[in-house]
Order: C-alpha cells, then structure tokens, then sequence
C-alpha cells in the first residue's frame, strides 16, 4: 500500500523547533493540520511524477531560504514512512557573501540528523566584478551556482537533485517566460539537466508559497537573507508575483485554475506545429469530442462571489 500521501499519520517533528509555552490548542490544531497537508502535497507530487525511488540519494539543495528548509522537514518527515527506502544529503553553497552567517546552516543542519555538506565557492566575487552596479544578478548567479551544485552531485553519489521550487515559482516562470520570453514554457516538476547527467526534482511542485512560509514560521526556522539578489526590489518575477498576490485576493481560484491548466493541456487547440501536426490535419468524417466546437461560444463556471459582493442584475 503506498502510504507517501496519506494525511491520517501523526507526525514527529524533525529538526529543533520546541513549541512555545502558552500555545493554545487552536493554534495546536491549525499547526497539525499545516503539516498534514504539506506532506500530502509533497506525497502526491512525488508518487505523480516518480521523483523518488527505491534506493535514492536525494541531494537536498539548501539555500538557508523558507522553501528549502520546509523542503527537508517534509522529506525527512515522509523518509520516515515512504513504502520504498532512500537517503537524503543536504547540500548549502556558500558564495561568500559579506556578513553571511556561515555557523547557521551547519548548526541546523547537524540538529536533523541529516548528513550535510557545505560548499565554498566565492561566487559573489565574480557576479560583483562581471555585473554591472543596479543590473539584475540572478541569471549569472544562477548558472555558476547551477554548475557548482551538479559538480557535488556527482562527488557525493546524488542520483536526484531536489529543489524548493514551489508551485508559486512554478506560475511565476510562466507568466515571465509569456511576458518577456515569448514562450509558453514553466518550470518542469521533473527533468533531466541540461548537462544530461542528473535528474532534477522539485517536490515542492503542489505546495503554495503561504504554506512554507506558515511553516518556516512555525518550525522557526534560521532564514538567511540573500544579500547579493534579495535586495533588488523590482525584479521582474517579484513583479509578476505580487500581480499574481493580488489576482488570488481579489479574484479567489484564479491562481489555482492556472495551476490546473498546467496540467490539462490540450496541444491542438495551441499553435505550436512542432507539437501537433497541423500539416496534415484533414476531416476524417468521424465525430471527435476534442474537436474545434469553431462557432461554439466558450463556457467557463461562474467565479465565486466574494464575502459581501453584490450580484449585478442586467436587465
């Protein structure tokens, strides 16, 4: 019986997150009931798209932000009751950042009993010198930080990458790759990197970024401020992500339904001939319910009224 998205376990906590005296039982059961879901969403992404097998080390990629430390206590949490065995290996660059807390991660780290690794490279030493004062950082830095981070997989026996991507992230890729890329591409909760020797995995994929934040303040967890990208406020994707922010308050199930439409997608009614072959689409006679409806007004559900919303009556 596969048990990775079951909801009805009671979990241990995993790493030092000692609840504070005081605490009443609602905010007990909201806590509980946080966890709960973070492992069914984990569970479900990864038994969805088989991120993690039987005998798999699992470097955990920590950047000492909200969604990597939830990533780990969540595996760790489901490594304890997974139907199949696997390792995890928490893996933190160090770019030598000016006033970077070096002691943090590696105190964490060695409270979870999870074996670790703590990288040195001084990266932001080159992105400094080759970016300009005021350009953005993040491309530069992603790629040396890419290709750093694929070197130790290989060192220490990684047979998965994972990343905490979560599904926010995943909805912001898409819109800035629509918006300024000209492509409707996201980030894949599963692929091959581009050097083609490592499995990358992103088990965050169907988690919300309001629930790892929730939960980093639960578990308190040490975060560390990115001082090189953090600080550039107008970033496209922080942009696209308060837009985003917005359009779920005011419009509650819009986010969402973008989430799903990135898992319904129907490739004949796109453009792209390079995924359905348009050259030789031909009437074939036969009735076919994905067939273009071409005078057929579309029919979308109703949104949901908000709290206190007066319906408008035409007519």
């Amino acid at each position: 019986m596969n048990t990775w998205a079951e909801d009805s376990t009671t979990f241990t906590p995993a790493g030092p997150a000692p609840a504070p005296p005081g605490r009443d039982f609602k905010i007990e059961r909201e806590a509980h009931k946080l966890e709960k879901r973070l492992c069914r969403e984990v569970g479900k992404a990864i038994v969805h798209y088989n991120m993690i097998e039987e005998g798999d080390k699992v470097m955990v990629c920590m950047s000492g932000g909200k969604d990597s430390y939830a990533l780990l206590d969540i595996l760790i949490k489901l490594k304890a009751r997974a139907p199949i065995h696997f390792d995890l290996v928490a893996v933190n660059l160090d770019q030598k950042q000016p006033g970077f807390p070096e002691h943090v991660l590696p105190q964490y780290l060695a409270s979870t009993g999870v074996p670790f690794h703590i990288e040195n490279e001084d990266t932001y030493s080159i992105v400094k010198r080759l970016i300009p004062e005021g350009k953005t950082t993040c491309s530069l830095c992603s790629r040396l930080r890419r290709g750093i981070l694929y070197r130790v997989a290989d060192e220490l026996g990684a047979t998965k990458i994972a990343l905490g991507h979560h599904r926010d992230d995943i909805l912001q890729t898409l819109l800035l790759n629509m918006f300024f890329g000209g492509k409707l591409k996201s980030m894949p909760p599963k692929l091959v990197s581009d050097d083609g020797k490592h499995v990358v995995i992103r088990p965050l994929a169907f988690v919300t970024e309001k629930d790892t934040a929730r939960w980093a303040a639960q578990r308190h967890f040490p975060i560390i401020p990115c001082n090189l990208c953090g600080s550039q406020e107008n970033l496209q994707r922080k942009q696209v992500g308060e837009m985003l922010r917005d359009w779920e308050k005011r419009f509650p199930g819009r986010v969402e339904n973008m989430f799903n439409a990135l898992q319904n997608v129907v490739p004949s009614h796109l453009l792209d001939a390079n995924l359905y072959d348009f050259q030789s689409t031909v009437a074939t006679g036969v009735s076919d319910e994905n067939g273009d409806k071409a005078f057929d007004a579309e029919e979308f559900p109703p949104p949901p009224a908000l709290p206190g919303m007066q319906v408008l009556r035409l007519g």
